[in-house]
């Protein structure tokens, strides 16, 4: 008797050829609604589901392959009582399931869709037909992605089945979409019930390995790579690379915190990270001005770092960057005179990010890991518009002064806690980060800055508790400090900046990042 299988796909790539391969090995074909138009329209034998179960498709095509002629051949085992119980019921096996859903997540996608066309583009017998199928897998093959299409049809050639490990690992492809499904479904309709409740009850997460890493932060580490299944355009995890060796752990580490810093800015932007953190950040006219700033900030500290742009990068800007050793670059582009440029560094890593619309790009939510949980939270997306900083001193900023402590604030944000940036009004001068107490930041900023700290300005993530700090900087010439304000001794450092000739203006918003 003649091997049958069911097919029925929202995602037709790859179904005409799989079907006429099925049909070449003997197997009879069944179908539904699109499916089986396309694969008339292509003349490929098929029968409609209606054909096999004597039943027609009702209600507006809820029902189509819910019936007992079809999952009882799914479901049924090569056993003696399953093929006397298939023979008085006129039930025939089948041996080969090919389904993938309805578009739910691109549905749901659409400006304006409304709840009702969502709730209709909610999938039931196709789930169904899969989770029967992999339940069963030990005689039914399921296919739920067209990417294993030909790899079976091989397989059927040449062995004239499949052996029990591809059953399995097929199986499991299968359960893993529809749960998948299922995870939109459920999170779609937890929004609607509550759409501002905040934190999902249940924090549902799923991501695909795109690779094994060499190891994780130490060789004696373990490490991958898995991308987000919400990831958009314009993300990391969507980038690709052009050239250089493989990327480590602490390469996609440093590359996040450099492409993060560098998209805060409108104008065209550098940014050189080393262990997470910048050290040298830069604006200028074009991508070379920009970089050979960011460079000057910290050179010593910029060998073997990582480099950010936000424009593209071109022959000019190329031509400079050879010149240093570095781990990788990235950016929305690279002009061909670049590529040809950099590609006779063959081991350095070049990452086209592309563009994206920001606000879709941009994580919802930042997870960590600890012992036995996660942390989740918001992640910490834009910062106070100068419009909104109070002036807190005697002496007020002029418009260069906002603009300057504009570029100071945006690069803090980015700088491990407790941080200090020291910058002109276009390029970092000095980096405090990560020290116990906010006095070793400002100590560590204002020696790296040297003798161009005189006039510079000084941004700090948090408050400062005490007049300590204010007065180090003033010993060496800070012109204007800008930080969130918020400690019981406000007054007491407000105070010392009025008395030693400081500006000082408030953001009334933090940016620690642990």
């Amino acid at each position: 008797m003649k091997r049958r299988a069911i097919i029925s796909v929202s995602d037709k790539t790859g179904i005409v050829d799989l079907a006429r391969g099925l049909v070449e090995l003997g197997f009879e074909l069944i179908s539904t609604g699109g499916t089986f138009k396309a694969l008339d329209e292509a003349n490929v034998e098929v029968k409609y589901v209606s054909e096999v179960t004597g039943f027609p498709e009702v209600l507006d095509g809820r029902v189509k392959t819910l019936h007992p002629l079809i999952h009882g051949g799914i479901l049924a085992m090569d056993s003696a009582k399953h093929r006397e119980q298939m023979e008085q019921n006129g039930i025939r096996f089948i041996d080969l399931v090919v389904v993938n859903l309805y578009p739910f997540r691109e549905t749901i996608a659409k400006p304006g869709v409304s709840f009702e066309e969502a709730i209709e583009n909610i999938d039931v017998g196709g789930p169904t037909m899969v989770r029967a199928a992999a339940k069963n897998h030990g005689r039914v093959i399921v296919l739920v992605n067209p990417e294993s299409y030909r790899e079976v049809l091989e397989v059927l050639r040449e062995e004239g089945t499949v052996s029990a490990g591809m059953r399995r690992r097929l199986a499991a492809e299968a359960f893993a979409h529809t749960a998948e499904y299922d995870r939109l479904i459920a999170g779609y309709l937890e929004r609607q019930v509550e759409p501002n409740d905040g934190f999902p009850k249940t924090l549902r997460l799923t991501a695909q390995k795109v690779q094994e890493l060499r190891y994780g932060e130490n060789p004696q580490q373990k490490a991958a790579f898995y991308i987000s299944s919400e990831a958009g355009a314009g993300t990391l995890a969507n980038g690709k690379q052009l050239q250089g060796k493989e990327l480590s752990y602490n390469n996609w580490s440093d590359m996040d915190a450099a492409w993060t810093i560098v998209r805060e800015f409108e104008s065209c932007a550098v940014t050189i990270i080393k262990h997470s953190n910048p050290c040298g950040v830069a604006l200028g006219k074009t991508p070379l001005e920009a970089y050979e700033s960011a460079y000057a900030a910290d050179p010593v500290s910029a060998f073997g770092g990582i480099i950010a742009f936000n424009r593209v990068v071109d022959g000019a800007c190329a031509d400079v960057i050879k010149e240093c050793f570095y781990e990788v670059i990235i950016a929305p582009e690279f002009s061909p005179e670049a590529r040809e440029i950099l590609s006779l560094k063959a081991n350095l890593r070049l990452f086209v990010v592309g563009r994206g619309d920001t606000a879709q790009t941009d994580p919802s939510w930042m997870l960590k890991s600890i012992s036995g949980g996660y942390l989740v939270q918001e992640a910490d997306q834009g910062t106070t518009p100068v419009s909104e900083w109070d002036v807190v001193t005697d002496i007020k900023p002029t418009k260069e002064d906002f603009s300057a402590l504009d570029f100071a604030w945006r690069v803090v944000k980015h700088v491990k806690s407790n941080a200090i940036v020291v910058t002109n009004n276009r390029q970092t001068l000095g980096v405090g980060a990560g020290q116990m107490n906010r006095v070793g930041s400002v100590k560590i900023a204002l020696e790296q800055a040297g003798e161009k700290v005189n006039g510079a300005y000084l941004a700090s993530d948090a408050f400062f508790p005490f007049p300590d700090s204010i007065e180090a900087a003033a010993k060496v010439g800070i012109r204007a400090i800008v930080q969130p304000g918020g400690s019981l001794r406000d007054a007491e450092v407000i105070e010392a900046a009025n008395r030693l000739n400081i500006i000082m203006v408030f953001t009334h918003r933090r940016h620690f990042q642990h």
